[in-house]
């Protein structure tokens, strides 16, 4: 695990707060450790054994964690699978493949037929919605729907944030509480126990360097299955513009939505993907 962690001991604090952030998981699951030529994915899985499958893929500096306000609602309809991304400070195991590659794709292919799931509807975001569109682009017959937050692979990725953060971070902890603030656009949101993950994360976690590779137009244009896309405009990470057109014209049976005043980190989409996924 030290391959992504800046310390033994930054690694340990992460996991022990996600451990105790999964015993207070809203509603009754399973933890499922699925074997795959990665490594260990760990599954945290909701709703009633019998339901429709959904697959949720959390974003960059995350774990199932960032489901916790959602499941509750969507485990009432739907087998709730949140899935801890490899490569992620979650309990999955620490494997990196190139992401301009079809490992990721082979991943959840081996996730998915160890869960039972044969075709589902996939929710991400970020580097999540950047898996899901992979997986959709390459295995059509198993993605049903797609629901996208601030998706990473469509618009253009920003740098400027970099160098605010590096400049802030020399000004210790205080500095880098202001950087993931800005960076995550969470300048109006009250729930401080966001904001320490995140600071926990920046100092801790050895974010992914490389740039996610960006989806051609004629790649986005295969995509048939019904789509929800939602961005922000004050992202800082993501040209959510340049997202929102990208998506309107090669997907034009995508509903896309561009939130005012929101930045990277989308909060309160509980129910408009709950109307979405039970269309």
């Amino acid at each position: 695990m030290s391959t992504i962690y800046k310390s033994p001991a930054g690694a340990s604090e992460i996991r022990r707060r996600y451990r105790e952030g999964l015993r207070t998981w809203p509603v009754p699951a399973d933890h499922i450790h699925v074997p795959t030529r990665q490594g260990e994915t760990f599954v945290v899985a909701s709703g009633p054994e019998n339901a429709s499958p959904v697959v949720l893929l959390h974003g960059s500096g995350g774990n199932a964690m960032m489901w916790r306000s959602d499941v509750a609602s969507w485990s009432r309809h739907f087998r709730v699978h949140a899935v801890d991304l490899i490569g992620e400070p979650g309990l999955s195991a620490p494997s990196r493949p190139p992401l301009d590659s079809d490992a990721y794709a082979l991943w959840l292919d081996e996730v998915l037929d160890a869960l039972g799931i044969t075709a589902a509807p996939v929710v991400g975001i970020s580097l999540g919605g950047w898996m899901a569109l992979d997986y959709a682009i390459r295995r059509p017959d198993r993605v049903t729907r797609l629901a996208l937050l601030c998706p990473g692979g469509v618009g253009r990725t920003r740098s400027a944030w970099l160098l605010k953060a590096v400049l802030l971070s020399v000004f210790g902890r205080r500095g880098v509480r202001r950087s993931a603030r800005k960076v995550a656009g969470l300048e109006k949101v009250r729930d401080t126990s966001v904001l320490d993950d995140l600071v926990l994360t920046f100092t801790q976690f050895k974010p992914r360097t490389a740039r996610l590779p960006t989806f051609t137009d004629e790649a986005l244009r295969r995509l048939t299955m019904p789509m929800l896309v939602t961005v922000g405009d004050r992202d800082a990470l993501i040209d959510s513009a340049g997202t929102a057109e990208r998506v309107r014209r090669c997907v034009p049976q995508a509903t896309v939505r561009l939130l005012p005043g929101v930045g990277h980190l989308i909060f309160g989409q509980t129910e408009p993907i709950l109307t979405f996924l039970r269309a």
